[in-house]
């Protein structure tokens, strides 16, 4: 596994983010986490989304507290702001937070996102709707609210929304986020078209198989992640550190002219790995 750059060599990298006011859904653990520190080694303020219910207030908390403890390490302004994206007085007030406590917002990573994995004739409607709601719809709400701060502000902004190569690969028993991660593409290049004159971009980035907690089950099991890995064209599995970097350069004025587009941070999983073997007739 590459080892992360150097919080030094970071910030001589990518123009236009140091002093940037940035919000991260679902920020306080895996991609999320990774995302907002890498902005706050590059000079951006961080406003840090967290869900935090009865069940997972511990864990949620403990999250929560070793990301802050990073971000702050970099001298930056931070604010958290607590709201479950799939509601939308939550999300009006989670950003007006944002706005508030870092004193305005030019970027928005939507990040937060779930799974359930069922069988697709054992999926009920309320678990479909479920991983809809947050993944999907969630996106949706955050952006309408950046969208509707940049207008106002009279200023442009950046929007980049987390997906995932399932945007594309059909993900059997996973029938809620491979849909939700098609919806995204298609928001993500709606968005983009829509707002590009106004000087807001949108774009997105489609992580492969990732370290990170939410997918302990097969990370932990040597078996399971063989299996994992052995479909990857590099051979392993990505860390959250190398999905930040990526969100990073989008946000970027180094990425100035890009919008409407999905990068896939996927070790070559998109390029139909099953082919990597001729198995024609000639």
């Amino acid at each position: 596994m590459p080892e992360a750059a150097p919080t030094a060599e970071r910030t001589k990298g990518l123009r236009g983010l140091k002093g940037k006011n940035v919000l991260v859904t679902g920020g306080s653990s895996g991609i999320g986490q990774a995302i907002a520190v890498r902005f706050a080694e590059y000079g951006s303020n961080v406003a840090i989304n967290y869900l935090r219910q009865p069940e997972e207030a511990r864990e949620t908390e403990e999250q929560v507290h070793a990301c802050i403890a990073k971000v702050q390490q970099e001298g930056v302004q931070d604010v958290l702001v607590q709201g479950d994206v799939s509601q939308e007085d939550d999300v009006v007030r989670m950003v007006g937070e944002a706005v508030q406590g870092l004193g305005g917002l030019d970027l928005l990573v939507n990040n937060a996102g779930i799974q359930i994995s069922r069988p697709s004739e054992e999926l009920d409607s309320a678990a479909f709707d479920k991983v809809l709601a947050v993944n999907l719809r969630g996106s949706f709400l955050c952006a309408r609210e950046a969208i509707r701060h940049f207008l106002a502000e009279q200023k442009p902004g950046v929007i980049i929304n987390v997906s995932s190569v399932h945007q594309l690969i059909p993900k059997p028993n996973y029938l809620g986020y491979s849909t939700s991660k098609g919806g995204m593409q298609n928001l993500t290049r709606t968005l983009a078209l829509e707002y590009a004159a106004k000087g807001i971009r949108v774009n997105g980035v489609g992580p492969g198989a990732t370290v990170t907690p939410i997918n302990r089950a097969w990370i932990d099991d040597p078996e399971k992640r063989a299996q994992v890995e052995e479909h990857i064209p590099m051979q392993r599995a990505g860390d959250a550190d190398e999905m930040a970097g990526v969100t990073a350069f989008l946000a970027s004025d180094d990425a100035a002219y890009i919008t409407g587009q999905t990068i896939f941070v996927d070790g070559g999983l998109t390029l139909y790995p099953s082919f990597l073997m001729p198995w024609s007739s000639e």
